[in-house]
């Protein structure tokens, strides 16, 4: 795997939309593990050797002649989902679910864990001077978050049930109380996760002990808000984890799946639709890094307490070990030999 993560992708010259990127800052992402650990997520194979790493920033070292908002010195961070064909959902402003789109280590595409990088001009946005690299690698993790939350609606006054309290969690907790969640509640396994959860703004935190039932845990979010939650971001995957959210949503709210688990999931489906509670899935997001960059130059939105670990790229096997076995929340790789700050 260390192989791979050294590699550096050469520049195309005759592509005009391009920029050439020297990579400072990328955030391992969970999907990253799974690639490395079993060579696959769902339908999505890897077949050959691939660079992995979605979740980055870095800066500009070479443009292509047609590319005008962007020059050799600036610092970026880079939407890693670049639609290849103009199709009906490009059109229509949802290119995330374009089924030919390019994205950055989904086989058979490159990542951009590398030294050098290059990209479509056109998907990498300029960082303002009081945003750092890594607050602009995790412009993707708060993306998702970003997308979460449109989707389920939140807005002034929403109370919101957040399941999981890992990265994705944790960006979905801090937008929702950005676009005026009044109350938000998460839950997880794990007292660590619930304590880092509190410190970002969580009004209430619940311990999910194994063996509690889906329904029990809904009654306990119940009790602890004193009413149901407009809205659940589901971020685990876990059935039991889904079935609770729905049990806990108040009848008239929305779920959305934000998590990935097993294809096919046992859930109260009828509980929700004779309470019209909308389920809505979330894949990526899109049109969403103005609004991050915006959330993190205004101080509206602190990511920075998410990075718990770095790494130099050559010590990229103990960084992904260190994401694999659940160590912290966000571990950074830092690719620039001559920076790293963050």
């Amino acid at each position: 795997m260390a192989q791979e993560n050294l590699a550096v992708v050469v520049h195309s010259p005759g592509d005009l939309r391009l920029v050439l990127l020297q990579m400072h800052s990328v955030g391992i992402c969970g999907s990253d593990v799974h690639y490395w650990q079993y060579g696959r997520i769902g339908d999505f194979v890897v077949k050959k050797p691939m660079v992995v790493g979605h979740e980055a920033a870095g800066r500009v070292v070479k443009v292509g002649s047609a590319v005008k908002h962007l020059n050799v010195g600036d610092r970026v961070a880079i939407e890693p989902g670049v639609p290849r064909e103009m199709d009906e959902f490009f059109k229509n402003g949802r290119y995330n679910l374009s089924p030919t789109i390019f994205f950055c280590a989904t086989p058979p595409d490159d990542g951009n864990l590398c030294r050098y990088y290059k990209h479509s001009a056109n998907f990498c946005y300029k960082l303002p001077d009081n945003v750092t690299f890594e607050e602009g690698a995790l412009i993707e993790p708060l993306s998702v978050g970003i997308h979460a939350c449109r989707r389920a609606g939140v807005t002034l006054g929403s109370v919101v049930l957040i399941c999981g309290a890992g990265a994705i969690g944790l960006v979905s907790l801090l937008v929702a109380k950005a676009m005026g969640a009044s109350q938000v509640i998460v839950t997880d396994l794990s007292p660590e996760r619930l304590k880092m959860a509190k410190q970002l703004g969580a009004d209430f935190q619940l311990t999910v002990k194994k063996g509690d039932s889906s329904e029990q845990l809904a009654k306990s979010v119940h009790d602890i808000l004193g009413a149901q939650p407009h809205v659940t971001i589901e971020c685990t995957g876990v059935e039991s984890s889904i079935q609770t959210a729905i049990y806990a949503t108040r009848s008239g709210g929305v779920v959305v799946l934000v998590g990935l688990g097993s294809p096919m999931t046992t859930i109260p489906l009828i509980n929700a639709a004779v309470r019209e509670v909308d389920i809505r899935g979330v894949f990526r997001y899109c049109n969403t890094w103005p609004m991050a960059i915006a959330m993190l130059s205004s101080g509206k939105v602190n990511v920075k307490p998410l990075v718990t670990h770095r790494f130099p790229l050559e010590q990229a096997l103990e960084a992904f070990e260190t994401t694999r076995q659940g160590v912290g929340i966000k571990v950074m790789l830092k690719c620039d030999q001559n920076d790293l700050n963050p």
